[in-house]
């Protein structure tokens, strides 16, 4: 009867299983067989299985660590690391980086595609995911324009000011130094944007947006997480979340909450009268020439926070560490505060000039832990190339790994030990290094952040401000014996952090702890100017 209705018996039905299981099998034997041959070509690491490359090779936190040993076991200074079936071409040394990505910026100046934090987010409506193109070098300009090397002296005056209350927090209340960090970088990037400054730590741009970035940051660590896997395989990307545990937490393209709520602070703040010199206002000018969509203006503005805010405070905080651990590199700076400022003011931009201890020791803690670990998001040549013999094909993934780079110890002997002499011209422990300012903190060619002049600025008045007033000292437990830091313990996300740890901030003397008070109730009136509220909280715009 099933013959007569012209259905296939048992025996087609094997014979047609067989055929697709020998069709796949094929296809799989093809596939792995492209797989070693750019194995063999590319520079080494390895042997990657088939499908899953070397993903099973990966530890659970600080990939960078296993990428740093494994360029020290193939002695070379870049590697290839398997995400399935996806090469990743790591960099773990300061003058291969300066090669491929510096020098040879006009080929590695794109992006790969990328799936979780691209596709499933921004996509290219966003600069730090952009594909090389007009595009991209239209925000890249709106973003020069307005936050770039010849625009960050302007914004030095309420850096100023804000480090000065900085400073006075810590004298009120130490033990929440996190937040006050948070409060002070935030407060910078939307003054700077918004022409609205943060004045508690409770206001939902920091309680919420910045705990958003920071899981952002962890689930794009190079396969950290399974859903780094639908790197390799897009198609898991489209499975319903009920049917796909993995996709819980990643973003969705339909579902576009963050960017109404960037584009509408972004427009709140555009039709606010008063500060026609901000970043918003002038994106929204901008808008007609560009052609700007909102998703566009959204990007544009919400990358202030995810490049300036969350990376900056974690720096500070790296700072503090430093100080707690290695406590005798702090009495160098204190001798040249001394000299060069005194106890009745605090030091200002003009100082810098003078303070080189206080120049290096800034410089050390961008070079001692890095926040964009493994150099923010990946680059990818726009054409084939070869490096050293080596074959690196068109669109791979190439990450530069900060921590190796930063820790290498031909440039940077005993790399854990904090040390701003590294820095300093003729002492022994300074090293030859291909970048002009001795780090390769805010990456490379023409992705390097755009916002690096004013995060430098910015950290150096607020760490020699906090070096003037303050000795910073471990805790001590109830018994007066000191808590000891722990300088591994970190968060293993893309930008890092050090854990919470316990610190105390006790003024250098009762003329410095005056002074502290006194310019920061003179900074909060100058700052009164940019005191505002906003309508809208990140939460309201998802539950919608």
């Amino acid at each position: 009867m099933l013959q007569e209705q012209g259905l296939l018996s048992s025996a087609d039905y094997s014979q047609l299983f067989r055929i697709i299981l020998l069709f796949g099998l094929a296809i799989s034997i093809v596939d792995y067989g492209y797989m070693l041959w750019l194995h063999w070509k590319m520079p080494p690491g390895p042997l990657p299985l088939p499908i899953i490359g070397n993903t099973h090779q990966l530890p659970d936190n600080k990939p960078w660590l296993l990428f740093e040993k494994l360029a020290q076991d193939y002695k070379t200074p870049i590697i290839t690391f398997w995400i399935g079936r996806n090469p990743t071409v790591w960099i773990n040394d300061a003058w291969a980086a300066s090669d491929l990505l510096d020098r040879r910026a006009n080929i590695y100046c794109s992006r790969p595609r990328m799936i979780v934090f691209a596709e499933l987010g921004s996509g290219q409506d966003n600069v730090v995911n952009m594909y090389y193109g007009e595009r991209w070098r239209v925000h890249r300009r709106i973003m020069h324009q307005n936050i770039g090397i010849q625009q960050v002296k302007k914004h030095g005056a309420f850096q100023n000011l804000e480090s000065k209350v900085v400073a006075f927090d810590l004298l009120t209340s130490p033990e929440e130094y996190v937040s006050h960090f948070e409060r002070y970088a935030t407060s910078v990037v939307s003054i700077i944007g918004f022409g609205r400054r943060v004045s508690s730590s409770q206001d939902p741009i920091i309680t919420e947006v910045i705990a958003v970035m920071h899981k952002a940051a962890d689930l794009n660590v190079p396969g950290k997480t399974f859903p780094m896997m639908i790197e390799t395989f897009p198609v898991l990307a489209k499975v319903p979340e009920k049917w796909a545990p993995w996709r819980k937490g990643l973003g969705d393209r339909r579902r576009k909450g963050g960017h109404y709520f960037f584009h509408s602070l972004a427009d709140e703040a555009n039709r606010r009268e008063g500060h026609e010199d901000s970043y918003v206002k002038k994106v929204f000018k901008e808008q007609p020439k560009y052609n700007l969509r909102p998703e566009e203006i959204s990007a544009l503005t919400g990358n202030l926070f995810g490049a300036g805010a969350d990376t900056s405070a974690s720096t500070l905080i790296t700072f503090v560490l430093a100080c707690c651990a290695f406590p005798e590199m702090m009495k160098p700076a204190w001798e040249e505060l001394d000299r060069v400022v005194g106890p009745y003011r605090s030091p200002s931009f003009d100082d810098e000039k003078n303070l080189p201890y206080v120049r290096a020791f800034v410089k050390e803690v961008f070079r001692w832990r890095s926040v964009a670990i493994i150099g923010g998001q990946p680059h990818a040549p726009i054409q084939d190339d070869y490096y050293k013999g080596w074959y690196i094909p068109k669109n791979t993934w190439v990450q530069g790994n900060v921590w190796a780079i930063h820790h290498n110890e031909r440039e940077f002997p005993d790399p854990d030990r904090f040390n701003p002499g590294r820095f300093l011209e003729g002492s022994k422990d300074h090293r030859p290094f291909p970048a002009e300012k001795g780090y390769m903190t805010f990456g490379w060619g023409r992705r390097v952040c755009s916002g690096q002049a004013l995060a430098e600025q910015g950290t150096y008045i607020t760490i020699a401000r906090i070096l003037w007033g303050f000795n910073i000292r471990k805790a001590r437990d109830k018994q007066g014996t000191e808590i000891p830091v722990d300088i591994f313990k970190y968060t293993n996300g893309l930008n890092m952090r050090p854990e919470p740890f316990k610190c105390q901030f006790v003024p250098r003397s009762e003329e410095i702890r005056e002074t502290i008070e006194r310019e920061g109730r003179a900074a909060l009136d100058e700052l009164q100017i940019y005191e505002g509220t906003t309508e809208y909280k990140m939460s309201d715009f998802y539950k919608k």
